[in-house]
């Protein structure tokens, strides 16, 4: 029997108390998921002082997700490569530096490649603390627990920054959130100088054999994606030769992609990862989920722009809400999920059922004078619902061998954090304004001479009656067919659970029905031949 070795981080200094070096590395990661290139809750104040459009600032933030989502399959060679020392202070060397450039430049390339580096550099600081801590927070390396604080520390710095954003731009402007940021990180170098030492606990391995091209050429694919999904409606879509050549740009690149990791030694993403059915299905299902919740984007924006009327400090307050649905959500995992050990299947129908619960309250309640204290719940299923479907197909990964385990977590942080969202974001856009059309020529049919209610009523103000009518009845009509969509994934979801089905159809002999009648004809034709027999 080996005994357990207290929990301790060699890489810091012998002064630093031991039950003090954990929280100091946890508020490390802090500060390294409240940096990045651009924050989006300032999206309207930077497309007013840089001249931009909106469609940039937001390509810009989701090239920040493809560089995290990327920078998962090199990360351990990463961390047996440089001391945390040495990995901490380039990150916040790189990081400072994306943060200046984003402050300063209006060109949007290099605005989108800048916050791409940024978005690695961020992964990386956050994955080098977070690995250092795993066993201060599980022992027993359950994976289940710790992507609950994962989530739990990552989607509750995502809330808190957008607050901090927003308020720091309303009561003065939008770069102060870099500076305060750049001075964060500034401590941070201090704080890793001072504490810590280059210790390694194994030789240095270097980084040969990386295919950096494939890596390139991943986020090149993803990129292209995100572009057509962010742009196809200010380019209006297939009409515009940019959204072609995007296209045919993007199914180029992928095939040879796929070509080439079919026969290079070690392809940055093997094809093999793909083969598992954990990391196509919750690819598929990650795009399904990220289309029901779409609204947050999209629909939630818009109505409480232009129908309830809401500054962005009204909208913004939300996020108190998001927060403690992120909160109750981790801990309900780790209570059910992590310590009691509830299937898969069972978290998945627990958060579909909070996802029809938002979709069809919004349904039901969305109206021109909705009370703010109204929109709490739906919020909070939201959010508690997204966590949990989170925190359950990561660790799902958990399946996959080792050697594909971080592919696999990559291609689901390709629909997680960057793809699906865009995704989620353009479909329901484009449902939207063909909705929006159809209503407005419907509801504009009675708007004739005939109608004598209408004569007294301004030409513009009647326009902008019918265009908020239009939208309403629009929000109503896609929030009903999301709820639909949402009740049939609960639907299958609940009959897949359900453990009412015939034994032998389960039975690994007779796995089909054809098999099970040829079993019983061959039975019967044997009883019937040894009655004769007796006979």
């Amino acid at each position: 029997m080996h005994e357990n070795k207290p929990f301790s981080i060699p890489a810091m200094r012998d002064f630093v108390p031991e039950k003090l070096r954990p929280w100091i590395i946890i508020l490390i990661v802090i500060v390294f998921q409240f940096s990045g290139g651009i924050y989006l809750a300032a999206v309207s104040e930077m497309v007013g002082s840089l001249a931009l459009l909106q469609e940039d600032i937001m390509m810009a933030g989701y090239a920040s997700m493809v560089g995290m989502a990327l920078t998962f399959t090199i990360m351990f060679r990463l961390k047996f490569r440089f001391a945390s020392k040495t990995s901490l202070i380039i990150c916040c060397v790189a990081i400072i530096c994306c943060n200046l450039i984003c402050i300063y430049t209006q060109s949007v390339p290099l605005l989108i490649i800048t916050c791409f580096f940024a978005g690695i550099f961020r992964m990386w600081g956050t994955f080098e603390c977070n690995s250092t801590i795993q066993l201060w927070l599980t022992p027993q390396r359950d994976l289940s627990i710790f992507f609950c604080y994962i989530y739990l520390l990552v989607q509750c710095c995502i809330q808190l920054s957008g607050l901090i954003t927003v308020y720091t731009s309303f009561w003065a402007k939008w770069e102060y959130m870099h500076w305060l940021v750049i001075g964060l990180l500034g401590i941070t170098m201090l704080v890793t100088m001072i504490l810590f030492r280059n210790y390694r606990s194994m030789h240095k391995l270097p980084l040969y054999g990386i295919d950096w091209l494939g890596g390139l050429m991943w986020g090149l694919t993803l990129l292209c994606i995100i572009f057509i999904c962010v742009y196809g409606e200010h380019y209006d879509w297939y009409q515009s030769w940019q959204i072609r050549i995007a296209t045919i740009f993007c199914v180029i690149i992928l095939l040879l992609n796929i070509w080439r990791a079919s026969f290079i030694r070690h392809p940055f993403i093997s094809l093999k990862t793909w083969s598992y059915k954990i990391v196509y299905m919750t690819f598929l299902l990650y795009i399904v989920i990220n289309i029901l919740l779409a609204p947050s984007h999209l629909l939630e924006h818009i109505y409480m722009n232009s129908i309830l009327k809401y500054d962005s400090l009204n909208i913004i307050s939300l996020n108190w809400i998001v927060l403690l649905g992120t909160i109750s959500g981790s801990i309900f995992c780790y209570l059910t999920f992590a310590r009691k050990k509830w299937k898969y299947k069972t978290m998945s129908v627990i958060a579909f059922v909070a996802i029809t619960g938002y979709l069809i309250y919004f349904y039901f309640t969305i109206d021109y004078n909705l009370p703010k204290e109204t929109l709490l719940i739906p919020i909070f299923l939201r959010s508690f619902a997204y966590v949990i479907i989170a925190i359950i197909f990561l660790t799902s990964l958990s399946k996959v061998p080792f050697q594909y385990f971080f592919q696999a977590i990559s291609i689901q942080g390709f629909v997680s954090a960057s793809l699906g969202g865009a995704l989620g974001s353009a479909i329901l856009g484009h449902f939207l304004n063909f909705t929006m059309k159809k209503n407005i020529m419907l509801l504009s049919m009675t708007l004739d001479h005939v109608n004598t209610s209408i004569y007294k009523i301004p030409f513009t103000e009647l326009c902008g009656i019918l265009q908020q009518q239009a939208l309403m009845v629009s929000l109503k009509e896609l929030y009903g067919w999301l709820s639909l969509i949402s009740l049939c994934c609960l639907l299958l979801f609940m009959i897949k659970e359900s453990s009412i089905r015939p034994k032998y159809v389960l039975h690994p002999k007779y796995r089909s029905i054809r098999r099970f009648i040829k079993h019983e004809l061959r039975l019967s034709k044997k009883l019937k031949s040894t009655e004769k027999g007796i006979l």
